[in-house]
């Protein structure tokens, strides 16, 4: 803890009538309720509130607005990074507003806003159900879904935020309001894609698609056959159909207890695919895949649990930094350059990058869409790694830097929220007839600016 970071806020009135926690720097406990997801974001706001419930949510809001103190909103507190300074700001943690409702009869979850993925896949597929969920099964609904949300299922089906049936949201006066498309279609529009940025969502309610299992797995490679095996993916890819989404990955895998034995230690280039269809199908879709000869296979039917563990993100959180770009498309020079910045022999301290394909639903956008709608680009990147000391953050600041550059003749100069770990202007998500829209929103349900979210779109 570093008290000379934080301004304090007396939150003796609100003691009396707050179900929840409350903690200030002086209180036990301060240090493990600051905490982010990612360990090696070191918040410091003024205070932290815990909500149990929506009412104590409304309290807290009103209780920091009467006293001109900034709001801002955590989950599970992924991409924690994107907030900035805290100093003088109350953080809402979400985190005990669990609630999970699965409706088979509607097809619809209704969710509280601390459920995480992994909370709703289990349930859901009791009945045959999935929803649009990430790649990983402790990133909280509510957060991944307001930025948009593009996971396993996407290019078939599209962004999660497309799926929002109703949110109930605690606005900037204190009030509980539940937000519709026939309620309040502007707010509705600008949640759906737009962020945190338009009051403390305290519940989701989406739609679920029949979906018991997918053919998915992994194809690892040797990391010294990189630039073949990325190569010949693109090219893959190209053609590959809506029902499939995938990955080209560079992994450099650590020795540690929580991956599995025969990964430990190893460094790969990986293909991950996640297939909407048969089996049958399946295989006589990989088959240029497989005719590269993986050292792995692990292709198989999957269930919706089974994907969650597919991308082998850590189960817990960890202490790292990462760093994302929108690709225009991927040619075989651009990987070149890639796999020469950051491949076998470079001594790259990246652990995972990822280059994930996009388009399909994604690259359509709807007539009734949200505020994001559809993503702007082919491919997109994710490249993260390890702060286990403050040391090596330089050299990781490096490398990403080296991979950006050598992805440069590709870059669209576009971005998505919930990859982008450090503040970005919102005209690269947005577009400038889109964003000018969000700001009169946000200027009619905010307009004092209440409320600091990671990624701000500014009245």
């Amino acid at each position: 803890m570093n008290p000379d970071t934080e301004t304090t806020i007396d939150l003796t009135p609100l003691r009396d009538d707050f179900a929840g926690g409350l903690y200030t720097a002086s209180d036990a406990g301060w240090d493990e309720a600051r905490l982010a997801w990612n360990l090696a974001v070191d918040q410091h706001p003024a205070a932290v509130v815990i909500p149990e419930d929506a009412a104590d949510v409304a309290r807290a809001v009103r209780f920091a607005r009467d006293r001109g103190v900034r709001v801002a909103v955590q989950g599970t507190g992924h991409n924690a990074a994107a907030y900035g300074d805290l100093t003088g700001v109350m953080l809402i943690k979400t985190e005990r507003m669990r609630d999970v409702a699965i409706d088979p009869g509607t097809r619809t979850a209704r969710v509280g806003a601390g459920v995480t993925w992994g909370e709703v896949i289990g349930p859901a597929a009791e009945h045959g159900l999935t929803a649009l969920a990430g790649s990983s099964h402790d990133v909280g609904v509510v957060g991944y879904t307001l930025s948009g949300g593009a996971g396993w299922l996407a290019r078939k089906h599209g962004l999660a935020s497309e799926r929002v049936t109703a949110i109930e949201l605690v606005s900037a006066e204190g009030d509980l309001r539940e937000v519709t498309a026939l309620t309040d279609p502007d707010l509705f529009w600008a949640l759906r894609g737009g962020g945190g940025n338009f009051g403390v969502v305290t519940a989701l309610e989406f739609g679920l698609l029949p979906v018991p299992e997918a053919y998915a797995g992994t194809l690892f490679f040797p990391l010294e056959r990189a630039g073949e095996v990325l190569d010949a993916w693109r090219r893959w890819a190209a053609t590959a159909p809506d029902e499939a989404t995938s990955i080209g990955r560079l992994l450099q895998i650590p020795p540690i207890p929580d991956v599995p034995e025969f990964l430990r230690g190893r460094s790969f280039a990986a293909i991950e695919v996640v297939f909407l269809g048969s089996q049958e199908q399946g295989e006589e879709l990989l088959a240029p895949l497989r005719e590269l000869g993986p050292e792995m296979d692990t292709f198989a039917m999957a269930s919706p649990a089974d994907l969650m563990a597919l991308h082998m993100d850590p189960p817990g959180p960890v202490p790292g930094i990462g760093d994302h770009q929108m690709l225009a498309d991927l040619d075989a020079e651009a990987i070149e350059r890639l796999v020469a910045a950051i491949g076998a022999g470079t001594n790259s301290p990246i652990l995972a990058f990822s280059i994930r394909h996009i388009g399909g639903a994604l690259g359509r956008r709807a007539e009734d869409s949200g505020a994001l709608g559809a993503l702007n680009g082919r491919f997109m990147t994710f490249a993260v790694g390890m702060v286990m000391d403050p040391s090596v953050v330089p050299g990781l600041r490096a490398a990403f830097e080296s991979a950006r550059k050598a992805l440069d003749v590709v870059d669209n100069g576009a971005a998505y929220t919930n990859f982008a770990e450090s503040p970005v202007e919102p005209e690269a998500c947005f577009g400038e007839r889109t964003l000018a829209r969000l700001r009169e929103i946000r200027a009619n349900v905010d307009p004092d600016g209440l409320f600091l979210a990671n990624h701000s779109i500014d009245a």
